[in-house]
């Protein structure tokens, strides 16, 4: 059975934009562990736009299956050796974009990436790469010793918001198809995420070795109208 793991980053965006205490990502985890969620996935930025340190600790406490995601930085190692989350997953990070933009380029970075993912693994975390469906990208990802990649789906999701699935469509998600296939048999193990929603999720699902979807801005907005829990318990529908 394919997992879900919940983003909560967008929760903490709310809160910060009127530096208040609420709403509270620690309560928004819970409801939606309590919808279905296999995980909560957050993302500590460098700049602490949404998430905040005290949002990881708490999440640590609580003792759910937590995937950080963050730069693969000095200052962002030492926070993860400390806190030591299940999970890491190294993604690029820009100061002005609105969101992750794209894949963390494996093949240009292998160099200053080797010691951050030997010192994690060390630790016992498992490291995840955040990657465009590219077959330089996951090879150089299985090179430098990852435990998982997570396949960069932002692509394939613009591509499905035309009514007609087009030949773009068909060609981004056969590109996802053949990486989870390529990433399997160098001894991967593949999540995907990005952009993901109630419609284009499925044919995602549906894609041999896949082992976990993250998904987060689309269960938040639908919770606006139906509650976080409800929205995770139809997410996690979607994708059996």
């Amino acid at each position: 059975m394919i997992k879900l793991g919940v983003n909560i980053d967008h929760i903490a965006t709310l809160r910060e934009a009127r530096k208040e205490s609420f709403p509270d990502p620690l309560a928004a985890a819970r409801e939606a562990l309590a919808g279905g969620a296999d995980g909560i996935v957050c993302h500590l930025r460098e700049d602490r736009r949404h998430i905040q340190d005290k949002d990881v600790y708490g999440l640590k406490k609580m003792k759910v299956r937590l995937d950080l995601e963050m730069a693969p930085t000095a200052e962002m190692l030492a926070f993860a050796l400390k806190i030591k989350p299940e999970m890491v997953t190294l993604v690029p990070e820009k100061r002005v974009e609105i969101t992750t933009e794209g894949g963390l380029d494996i093949v240009k970075y292998t160099r200053k990436l080797k010691p951050i993912v030997h010192s994690l693994r060390r630790a016992r975390i498992k490291v995840s790469l955040f990657v465009d469906p590219e077959e330089k990208q996951i090879a150089a990802s299985a090179a430098l010793g990852a435990d998982f990649i997570e396949l960069h789906t932002g692509r394939y999701a613009q591509a499905s918001y035309v009514k007609a699935r087009s030949a773009g469509f068909n060609k981004e998600f056969a590109n996802l198809k053949k990486a989870a296939g390529q990433a399997v048999k160098l001894g991967l193990l593949v999540n995907a995420g990005h952009g993901l929603d109630y419609q284009n999720v499925r044919e995602i699902a549906g894609i041999d070795g896949l082992k976990e979807l993250n998904i987060g801005f689309a269960i938040i907005a639908r919770a606006m109208f139906v509650g976080l829990k409800k929205a995770t318990a139809e997410m996690k529908g979607v994708i059996k």
